[in-house]
């Protein structure tokens, strides 16, 4: 019986999904390029440096070439010049706001000089800022550049990765931003390891899931362990590398942050080398557990550039990986890993990777034609990119969330997005440098399989404000600015009281209160649940034998003064 209903599962799975396809249009869409002999690669962004709403493309490139950038018009790359003068052996390429006015500024991190900055003025008009900027401008050999709001006073601060393998005395930096455009040394007083560790790469997310930003750090060789930094939310970070289990002996290459299993903890996938890929599962108790070996995501090849992305919208994270094993050997030189939707992994056969053989390192994903689907880019070495356009055949629905921050930084990094449908949720996290020397869009994109509508949007900004989209239709794109909905607030608010805690897993308070309140309880449709009056000392409300989702909470003082409010039960 167990058999039948399997095999009448992968059924239901195939011709409801269709099938998973991914076509090479790195020629076709104009942005074919050849990066030369590296060490180590380069790396890549899809990021929308413009703001037009279309992911553009940005390389790293060599000794003697210029940086290149292709904007992206209606899903045709085209190579501009923005002015930027740049013809070092660039690392990392890097968009962020750094100064909160509403444009991208770039960050170039370089092994054969000093890293450079550019602050965009407004209109893709570049000022290089790197003298005044207050990062250090000597030659440390830098690989990779992350930002995060570590004290969510609504600033970006960075963290630079530097790896010298010859002189082996260059530690990593930590900077908070100051707000006026200048940034502050502050690695030692903030509790940052001042070996050298051969650091690839960083990123800035919430393990803990306590609203500050913890950051996690990839080391090369087995003799230096990646970092986990706890954030303290002062300014100081606990080194937890060991206790958490996240401080793992390996030759680490990525950093490369998702929810694979839905339950609201991060994940951490890290390349390595023969001995196989981590991917280190949050267990939600401050401790990571490899399970990697069990479900499938080893890979046993000299890998580098890795990326979390639900290629076929069926609300699950596949796995994209890159190595620098070329065709002919007996080990992969790529690997995409499909969630089945248990939180296993397998590679599919004939979905359009057969020539992914040649040496890569650094990968990104976006969506270059707007079509919903994750496409993605590869840096190769000595042969053309890879620009994986995802040709799926499906009728999968997706919603795409796009943030503009008000009190939180102008891009919304450190964000973390719900999408609830049909009693179930996904979670992402937006970030700024991730995988391997690399940056995603800046635009998440949620698959929501045959749901035609999401229950619920919410949006954990950096400030602890919480936007929430009820009923929300699929396939489109969502622009939400912070604050917008209100919080969990609505609009006719007269009656001054408060619920905690909002989300809940079934019991809240009503708070604040001046006097007695008549309290009626609605869910989405508008379906009276419960009515009762509210006391300043029985003002405790059960809702936890109610189905998850958004429930509205409906108030009437003495004078008739009528308030409601939002309440998510998870």
């Amino acid at each position: 019986m167990h058999k039948v209903f399997t095999l009448l599962t992968i059924l239901s799975v195939v011709f409801s999904y269709g099938q998973l396809s991914f076509q090479d249009s790195a020629t076709l869409k104009g942005v074919g390029y050849t990066y030369g002999s590296s060490f180590f690669g380069g790396g890549v962004s899809f990021c929308d440096f413009n703001n037009d709403g279309w992911d553009d493309l940005t390389y790293s490139t060599t000794n003697g070439e210029q940086l290149k950038f292709f904007q992206n018009n209606n899903g045709i790359f085209t190579e501009v010049d923005l002015g930027i003068v740049n013809d070092q052996r660039v690392k990392q390429v890097l968009w962020v706001d750094y100064d909160n006015d509403g444009d991208k500024d770039l960050m170039a991190t370089s092994i054969s000089g000093f890293n450079r900055y550019y602050r965009n003025e407004g209109g893709l008009t570049f000022t290089d800022v790197t003298s005044t900027i207050g990062f250090f401008t000597s030659n440390l050999f830098t690989y990779g550049i992350s930002f995060g709001d570590i004290d969510n006073d609504g600033h970006l601060d960075a963290f630079i990765s530097n790896r010298d393998q010859t002189n082996s005395n260059q530690h990593n930096y930590l900077y908070r931003n100051n707000g006026n455009g200048t940034f502050t040394d502050t690695t030692v007083s903030a509790g940052i390891n001042l070996d050298s560790e051969l650091t690839f790469c960083s990123v800035f997310f919430d393990y803990d899931n306590d609203g500050d930003q913890d950051i996690y750090v990839a080391n090369d060789r087995p003799e230096n362990g990646n970092r986990l930094y706890q954030n303290n939310g002062n300014g100081v970070f606990t080194d937890v590398s060991f206790t958490s289990g996240a401080g793992v002996y390996i030759n680490a290459m990525s950093t490369t942050i998702g929810d694979y299993d839905n339950d609201g903890w991060f994940d951490i996938y890290v390349t390595n080398t023969t001995a196989g890929n981590y991917l280190l599962r949050n267990n939600g108790n401050g401790v990571f557990s490899n399970v990697s070996p069990s479900v499938g995501t080893e890979m046993n090849s000299i890998a580098w550039g890795s990326v979390f992305l639900d290629a076929d919208n069926d609300n699950d994270l596949d796995l994209y990986v890159s190595s620098m094993i070329e065709a002919g050997s007996n080990m992969l030189p790529s690997a995409f890993y499909e969630n089945d939707g248990s939180n296993n992994f397998s590679i599919p056969s004939g979905i359009g990777f057969a020539n992914d053989n040649r040496v890569s390192y650094a990968n990104a994903i976006g969506d270059f034609n707007n079509d919903g689907l994750s496409d993605i880019v590869v840096m190769n070495d000595t042969e053309n990119y890879f620009l994986w356009e995802n040709t799926t055949t499906n009728t999968n629905n997706y919603l795409k969330v796009k943030l503009e921050g008000t009190l939180s930084n102008k891009d919304g990094i450190g964000s973390k997005i719900e999408v609830a449908s049909n009693g179930s949720s996904q979670f992402r996290y937006t970030l700024c440098g991730e995988g391997y020397i690399s940056q995603n869009s800046n635009t998440e994109i949620i698959g929501l399989g045959a749901d035609t509508f999401a229950d619920y949007v919410k949006v954990t900004w950096p400030s602890g404000t919480i936007d929430i989209l009820t009923n929300v239709a699929v396939n489109q794109t969502l622009n939400i600015i912070e604050g917008s909905t209100l919080s969990t607030d609505s609009l006719d608010q007269m009656v001054k009281f408060s619920i905690h805690p909002n989300p809940t897993n079934g019991v809240v308070m009503i708070k604040s209160l001046k006097s007695d309140l008549n309290l009626t309880i609605f869910n989405i449709l508008g379906k009276q649940l419960v009515n009762k009056t509210i006391t300043t000392t029985k003002n405790k409300v059960d809702i936890s034998n109610y189905p998850k989702g958004v429930y509205l909470f409906s108030t009437k003082d003495e004078a008739g003064n009528l308030t409601t409010k939002k309440v998510v039960l998870q």
